[in-house]
C-alpha cells in the first residue's frame, strides 16, 4: 500500500508518499480500506519530532479515518467485511489501508458521506470526554472555547448548544466569528482586538464562565481562571502558547476552580473505547438529527499531505482539512 512517510523531522516538505508494506491486525482488531483521513495538530508536531508515536502505534500520522472494512480478526463480534465505518486512531490514517482496535471504531452517521465522517472521530471524542464526561457541561451553563473556528471549535460550539449551553468563542478574524455565529456561538470575541477576560464577565452579568475549553495554555492560564465562574472548570487540551507559566494560586481557591488536563492518544486501549461508546450513545444522535455537523475546509489526495500541513500552520483553515487516498 501506499502511506505518507516522515522522511526526518522537520517542515511540510519532510513528508513524502512511499510503498509500504500492508498492515496486519491482531485478533481484536479491523483493518480499514481508508476513504479519508483528517489532520489534527499534533500531526504536525510529531512530524516536526516533538510528539512521538506512543509505543506500538503505527509510525505513520493521522488519529482518524473512516473507510470500509476489508478484514475482521477473530475476537471481533460487531463489525464485518464491507461495513462503512470512521474511527478513532493511534495513528495511521495518512495510508491506504490501516488496522485500529474494533472497540475504536464507530458507524457512519445517517445523513453525513463516507468521506466527511473522517472529520468526526477524534473532535468528537475529544470534546465529548472533556467537556461533558469530565468537565461536567451541562444544559442552563455558560461555556468559553477557544478558536472557535478550529476543528475542535467548530464542533464543540454545536455539540454545546445541541445540548443546552450559552455558548463563547474567541478566534482571530472577523470570517472565523462570523461562521462561528452561523454555527450557534453566542458570543464572538476577536482576541487580537478585545479583552476575552472582560468580555466574558460582561455577557455573564459579572460572574464568569462554568466551562472553558483551552488549547492555548501557559500564555491563556491565567486570563482563563480570570474569566471563570466560582465552581468554574478549566480543561486545557494543548499547548500552542506554551507549556510553562506561573499562576495566582489566590485565583483558585477563592472561587473554587478546577483546572484539568488530557489527552486522547496516550490513553489505554479500554479507556478509548469508553470514551468512543459514549460518543456514540450521546453524540451521534445529535449528528443523525443533522443538529451537529462535520465541518470540512477543503480535501487533498494524500501524495499533497505537506500542502496540507502548510495550510494548517497557517492558521488560515475553517473547520478540518481532509486527506484523501
Amino acid at each position: 500500500m501506499k502511506a505518507v512517510v516522515i522522511t526526518t523531522a522537520g517542515g511540510p516538505e519532510v513528508l513524502q508518499l512511499q510503498q509500504v508494506n500492508d498492515p496486519e491486525i491482531k485478533d481484536d482488531e479491523i483493518l480499514i480500506k481508508v476513504e479519508a483521513t483528517a489532520l489534527n495538530r499534533a500531526d504536525t508536531f510529531q512530524r516536526n519530532g516533538s510528539y512521538p508515536p506512543p509505543k506500538g502505534a503505527s509510525p505513520y500520522l493521522g488519529l482518524e479515518c473512516s473507510g470500509t472494512i476489508q478484514a475482521v480478526g477473530k475476537d471481533v463480534s460487531r463489525w464485518k467485511v464491507g461495513d462503512q465505518v470512521c474511527a478513532l486512531l493511534n495513528g495511521g490514517g495518512y495510508a491506504e489501508k490501516l488496522a485500529v482496535h474494533g472497540g475504536h471504531v464507530l458507524p457512519i452517521p445517517p445523513g453525513v458521506s463516507l468521506k466527511d465522517a473522517a472529520g468526526l472521530p477524534e473532535v468528537a471524542c475529544t470534546v465529548w470526554s472533556t467537556v461533558f464526561m469530565m468537565s461536567r457541561l451541562s444544559a442552563g451553563e455558560t461555556f468559553l472555547v477557544h478558536g472557535g473556528s478550529s476543528g475542535i471549535g467548530t464542533f464543540a460550539i454545536q455539540i454545546a448548544k445541541n445540548k443546552g449551553a450559552t455558548v463563547l468563542v474567541t478566534a482571530g478574524s472577523e470570517e472565523k466569528l462570523a461562521f462561528c455565529k452561523k454555527l450557534g456561538a453566542d458570543v464572538c470575541i476577536n482576541y487580537k482586538r478585545e479583552d476575552c477576560v472582560a468580555r466574558a464577565k460582561e455577557e455573564t452579568g459579572g460572574k464568569g464562565v462554568d466551562v472553558i475549553l483551552d488549547c492555548i495554555g501557559a500564555s491563556y492560564l491565567q486570563r482563563n481562571l480570570d474569566s471563570l465562574n466560582f465552581d468554574g472548570r478549566l480543561f486545557i487540551i494543548g499547548f500552542q502558547g506554551g507549556a510553562v507559566t506561573e499562576i495566582k494560586l489566590n485565583t483558585l481557591l477563592p472561587k473554587r476552580l478546577t483546572v484539568q488536563g488530557a489527552a486522547l492518544r496516550p490513553r489505554s486501549t479500554e479507556n478509548k473505547a469508553m470514551v468512543v461508546s459514549e460518543v456514540e450513545k450521546n453524540v451521534w444522535p445529535a449528528v443523525a438529527a443533522g443538529k451537529v455537523k462535520p465541518i470540512i475546509y477543503k480535501s487533498f489526495p494524500l501524495s499533497e499531505a505537506g500542502e496540507a500541513h502548510r495550510l494548517m500552520e497557517s492558521s488560515e483553515h475553517i473547520g478540518k482539512i481532509l486527506l484523501v487516498p
